[in-house]
């Protein structure tokens, strides 16, 4: 097996685990508010990954900054709509992000091409037959595109800094410690003090937290662990050797698995409308990342 096959099949697996995240945190909202999720996960990736923050470069600590502020929202709204929607619903709503990147170019005056119109006709096309069934457009539905859009924002923007960047691991890890960080000040700015509210109202609640953690620990230490630290290597290691097209195509895929995931995890039935509806997404995403050249490869990461 050559390296590029080889790197080709661990992007295969890091597809796969980005799948299950859908429905791993689909279940968690049921229990925590969507910024508790996003605290505890990077929390526990901050964790793993702080060795690359040591000795880190100034430029390294600003890129991983600017890029953790925009990630930040990109998971508030993503996880905000999860609670609203299904978790196939909102991984193939979320995987619109791809459009996004191209789509910027119009705001600076640049006519989009043909790939692209022809991309987005496909993907409206998809969302129309996944709302066919799956019901009408909902506040959840629009979460999600918010998150999308963020997301092809911090892809956009992490294009122009990994090329400022000396150690693409120093980058990472302080734009997953941002995420934690700004998700910590969300929690006390906006929740804790909810509980805080009334006599003895602060215990009950760091009390209820505490026993919520303790019960669903696996799933964050999984999210944490395996799905944000530890898949970080495997991406980096896949995508050094794998063209920009063949990871692009790869990744086009996270949808699919998001659903299949999300079948055999929460039970979420997907009928035929839907599938069409998902494939036409799929095709849109693959049509709109294509022969796109001068492309670094960091760039092209969904997450």
């Amino acid at each position: 097996m050559n390296q590029q096959l080889r790197g080709m099949c661990a992007l295969v697996i890091v597809v796969l685990v980005w799948g299950t995240t859908f429905p791993a945190m689909k279940d968690l909202t049921a229990t925590f508010s969507p910024v508790w999720i996003i605290l505890v996960r990077f929390a526990l990736a901050t964790l793993i990954l702080s060795p690359f923050l040591w000795r880190a470069r100034r430029t390294d600590l600003l890129s991983g900054v600017i890029l953790g502020l925009v990630l930040f929202f990109c998971y508030l709204f993503q996880v905000e709509g999860l609670a609203l929607t299904s978790s196939n619903r909102n991984a193939f709503i979320t995987g619109l992000n791809v459009l996004v990147v191209p789509l910027l170019g119009v705001l600076g005056g640049r006519l989009p091409e043909r790939r692209i119109l022809l991309a987005l006709v496909l993907a409206l096309a998809g969302l129309a037959a996944l709302c066919w069934d799956d019901g009408a457009w909902g506040s959840g539905d629009t979460l999600a595109l918010l998150g999308a859009v963020c997301f092809g924002i911090y892809v956009k923007v992490m294009e122009i800094r990994t090329r400022l960047a000396l150690r693409l691991m120093s980058v990472t890890a302080a734009q997953i410690a941002t995420v934690a960080v700004c998700a910590a000040l969300w929690l006390l700015a906006r929740e804790v003090p909810v509980g805080l509210g009334a006599a003895g109202d602060g215990a009950n609640y760091w009390q209820s937290i505490g026993s919520q953690l303790a019960q669903y620990w696996p799933n964050f230490a999984y999210l944490g662990v395996v799905c944000t630290a530890a898949i970080i290597s495997m991406q980096a290691w896949g995508q050094a050797r794998t063209g920009a097209n063949e990871a692009a195509v790869i990744y086009a895929f996270e949808p699919g698995a998001a659903a299949f995931f999300g079948f055999f995890w929460l039970g979420e039935a997907i009928t035929g409308r839907s599938w069409l509806g998902a494939a036409l997404l799929i095709s849109g995403m693959i049509v709109s990342q294509w022969n796109t050249e001068g492309r670094p490869a960091a760039a092209l990461a969904p997450e």
